[in-house]
Formats: C-alpha cells, structure tokens, sequence
C-alpha cells in the first residue's frame, strides 16, 4: 500500500479561487500546462480538475514534494495530472520540451534572484510562441512595498536567507523582455498579492 505523502499549505484555500478566475482568462483550453514548483501538490490537482481537457505536469526541486503532488494526484483520481517532475530552473535543460503555459506560484520570493532569471530563460525557451507564464505572489512597483504587510515578510525572508525576497515588478519585466517574455498584464489580488502574466513573443 502507498504511504500517504500529502502535505497541506493554507494559504492553498485562500488563494486557490482567486488564482483559478485569473487562470481561466488566460489558460487554453487544451494542451500541456506546466507548473513549477509545485509544492504540495494541492493546486495542480485542483487546476486540473477545472481544465479538463488540458494536461498538467506537476514539478519541484524536493523529494518531499514531489511525494505529495504524487500522493494528491493519487488520492484525488486525477487523470489529466501527469506523474510529478524533478526540475531545478537553474538547468541548461528541462525535463519538459514544449508546453502551452507555464504557472509558478509563490516560488520567486524564496529564491535567489539567479534562479528567477534561471526560470525566465527557461520558460522562454520551452513556451510555445504565444503562450503564457503566470506568476502568482508578492511583489513590489516601482521599487516599493504595496502594503506594509509585505514590507515586514520582506524583513524575515531575507533574515531567513540573504538572497531571498520579494522582486520587483519593473525587474520582472525587463528581465523577461530580455528572455523574449513580455509582461502582458499585472493583476491585483488578495492579501496584496499579484498575478503577472508574461507572453512569449
């Protein structure tokens, strides 16, 4: 019998509804949709329900993820959920090769800044022409804080580690352009949180 893997984030419940309406305005309806790290594995699995007709590939760069996207994936019969992924964004080469939109939640402000140039490069190079990257989290305009909330979650991540912490929109944007990414639209969310969406130009 399979050991039950699940982990639970709670902030998974009160951004889940939020994120899927932001989702359903961009995703296709069909084809391969990749998430970076995953974590837990709860949104895919709930993604994927609302996309039946597309195919989801669930990655993570830990062990103890992946085992509880797969568990998730077990538990919840999700047949268009495709078997979890190692994937480290700071590799030349993906374990996926093309894909129609790329969705990344809360993953950008707990990595060093490398790594998110690393995730922009890399998106570029496996997107279809078109597609979307969608990434969902806290985020500073202009070089300031949107709330003071997030001014003060800044302070302990990068206590926690000195190359975490929230990026800038603008950074993001140029960043991408130079990826071959543009920022297509920056949507207000809850808890002083945005959705950006770049396309593949």
């Amino acid at each position: 019998m399979q050991k039950d893997a699940r982990k639970y984030a709670r902030a998974t419940q009160r951004n889940k509804e939020p994120i899927l309406s932001v989702l359903k305005s961009v995703l296709p309806a069909t084809g391969l949709i990749l998430e970076l790290a995953s974590g837990s594995g709860e949104h895919v699995v709930y993604f994927a329900g609302e996309f039946p007709k597309t195919v989801w590939q669930p990655t993570d760069i830990k062990q103890d993820a992946l085992a509880s996207i797969d568990s998730h994936r077990t538990a919840e019969s999700a047949p268009n959920v495709l078997p979890s992924l190692y994937l480290d964004v700071n590799t030349s080469i993906w374990p996926v090769a093309k894909v129609e939109a790329v969705v990344c939640i809360n993953m950008l402000h707990i990595t060093p800044w490398v790594s998110c140039v690393a995730l922009l490069n890399g998106v570029a190079k496996i997107l279809h022409t078109g597609g979307f990257l969608i990434l969902y989290g806290p985020f500073k305009q202009h070089g300031r804080h949107t709330a003071q909330t997030n001014a003060i979650f800044d302070i302990s991540l990068t206590r926690e580690n000195a190359q975490w912490g929230i990026r800038d929109i603008e950074e993001i944007g140029n960043t991408a352009e130079k990826a071959g990414l543009e920022l297509a639209d920056q949507i207000n969310m809850p808890s002083n949180n945005f959705c950006l969406i770049l396309k593949r130009t």
